[in-house]
């Protein structure tokens, strides 16, 4: 009996005693419906997160090559199956643009049928029973290295090139300094893994206006389908192109994503492949990203999808060591510090331009999410769009008097040959403005149809002095006003489409705590920057605990003591 027979059992019971330990670093938790986790460190985006396993570091490597090594001038030869084989990287001729030139075009179809040509003919060897040629052996041994002897066999029409993106992914990294912070504080407040925010390294290079042959818009690249279930997509805007709109509607879907597959390398790929068909892939290999690469052959399961997690990895690694891949250095865009407002009602463009005191022009800038007709002006933003205002826009306008902002407003409505007037303003001796009262009971203010002439006050102790009021439409008479003891007071003047009637005194306001009423797919945090709180906040107002971030349509919150 040899020495492993000796031990078998004692192995065997030492194994069993170990495995339940060993998946303790991974997690199995269910997660509320927003998209919301549970926060632990390690959702910080360890490699424990992202596992990287053996059969896909060939692919790392290689997206690692294309974003950080290879430039724009360079184009790689390779498998598209087993990534890690690369035929050649050659220098393309001519001028380097954003696109091939007619010469590059020829000159990458030439050097591809020319590796298509070979590996076909030692295929043919191989079949044929006969070694590979001298030339060939190198070849040979790449491919069976990576997937085995049978890894020639269809190698030829596995032939695929790829351009360096090195300039393009140092340009993005630079743009995402202005966005970095913020889509980092969105996915940490879900208690998702801050790192999600280098996916659009890989979708757009930080892009803001890109858009995809097959309809995919914006940094985040939402197909119009799935954006809508997840911001503001319609005739007027399109949330897509708002960075931080669309990551937070990032985060829900990824949220979601993890909570169905418990994996965030599934998670991370159903992005691409969506988290049915990742759904479909799990039945099959289960949480295994290496074999469902490799093997699964699911509908639509092509290159993009298979290579996705992989781009993602390389990206993360990449631009968290920018020193070791950019030497030169990278000159981050500022972090955002616009304001950012969440519109209560449907409003015109023009009418923000003109309240908030910033140019049309200005304004359209900052929010490239605007359609035409909304910037210029024959179509409303509707009620919960997002509108980005520069700094300091919000707290300059909440401390102008509100007399201001409503003569502000009335001038602008009069300038845009509106039917509504505001009210007509009386202010004796610069205090403000009341309502007259009349004991006993006040009466009504009699109109009547004539040339305007200014209305006349009795005051006690001296002479009738005219004032004079806005002038209406409608040819209206000196009003008669009921006197009070000896003194009397001004008159305030609302006008009616009609008839001019007494101004009625305004209600003090309620002190009853403001309620929201939550509507699908609306999340604590959304809320939290509709009412301008913080997420914390919002969980005292309504008595939740700090991970209970779960809430349903219909849910009335607290948003106010």
């Amino acid at each position: 009996m040899t020495i492993t027979a000796h031990f078998r059992i004692p192995l065997i019971v030492l194994l069993f005693l170990v495995l339940p330990f060993a998946g303790c670093s991974s997690s199995n938790e269910r997660e509320p419906m927003d998209g919301t986790v549970s926060t632990t460190k390690r959702f910080l985006g360890s490699s424990r997160t992202f596992l990287v396993p053996s059969e896909i570091k060939g692919n790392v490597a290689f997206w690692r090559n294309v974003y950080g090594k290879w430039s724009r001038g360079e184009v790689a030869i390779h498998d598209d199956e087993y990534m890690g084989v690369i035929y050649e990287v050659a220098d393309l001729p001519g001028p380097t643009l954003e696109g091939y030139t007619a010469e590059q075009k020829r000159f990458v179809r030439a050097r591809k049928a020319y590796y298509k040509r070979r590996l076909e003919d030692l295929e043919g060897r191989i079949r044929a029973g006969l070694s590979p040629r001298r030339y060939d052996r190198a070849l040979y041994n790449k491919l069976k290295k990576a997937g085995g002897r049978w890894a020639i066999y269809g190698a030829g029409d596995r032939v695929r090139t790829q351009r360096g993106l090195r300039e393009r992914f140092r340009r993005g990294l630079a743009i995402s300094g202005r966005y970095d912070a913020k889509f980092r504080e969105i996915f940490r407040s879900r208690g998702l893994p801050e790192d999600l925010a280098y996916l659009p390294h890989v979708e757009s290079s930080f892009q803001v206006r890109a858009r995809s042959n097959v309809g995919a818009a914006g940094v985040w690249q939402f197909m119009r389908s799935t954006g809508k279930r997840y911001m503001t997509v319609n005739s007027a805007v399109d949330e897509r192109l708002d960075p931080v709109t669309a990551a937070e509607g990032a985060a829900s879907y990824l949220g979601i994503a993890y909570r169905k597959l418990s994996s965030w390398p599934l998670a991370v790929t159903s992005y691409n492949h969506g988290q049915g068909g990742m759904e479909n892939a799990k039945a099959i290999y289960g949480n295994d990203i290496g074999a469902i690469v490799r093997r699964y052959k699911g509908p639509y399961f092509g290159f993009a999808s298979r290579n996705f997690y992989a781009e993602f990895i390389a990206a993360r690694e990449v631009a968290s060591h920018p020193n070791r891949y950019f030497p030169k250095g990278t000159k981050y865009y500022k972090p955002l510090s616009e304001d950012r407002l969440v519109l209560r009602r449907s409003t015109s463009a023009p009418w923000l331009a003109y309240y908030y005191g910033v140019s049309k022009s200005r304004l359209a800038s900052l929010n490239l999410h605007w359609k035409k007709s909304v910037r210029q002006g024959r179509a409303n933003l509707p009620a919960g769009c997002t509108v980005w205002l520069p700094k300091g826009s919000l707290k300059r306008a909440g401390r102008a008097p509100a007399s201001r902002m409503m003569l502000a407003k009335a001038e602008y409505r009069s300038k845009a040959k509106r039917k509504s007037t505001r009210i007509a303003k009386v202010e004796p001796r610069r205090k403000p403005v009341r309502t007259a009262r009349a004991e006993p009971k006040p009466r009504p203010i009699k109109v009547a149809k004539a040339r305007p002439k200014p209305v006349q006050v009795a005051r006690a102790g001296s002479k009738w002095k005219p004032i004079r009021v806005a002038k209406a439409k409608s040819k209206w008479k000196p009003a008669k006003v009921a006197k009070v003891g000896s003194k009397s007071k001004p008159v305030k003047m609302v006008k009616a489409e009609s008839k001019w009637k007494p101004a009625k005194v305004a209600k003090a306001k309620s002190s009853k705590a403001k309620v929201h009423v939550v509507k699908p797919n609306e999340t604590l945090y959304r809320v939290s920057i509709y009412y301008k709180l913080s997420v914390a906040e919002l969980q005292r107002l309504n008595r939740m605990g700090p991970n209970d971030t779960n809430i349903r349509p219909g849910q009335r919150l607290r948003v106010s003591g």
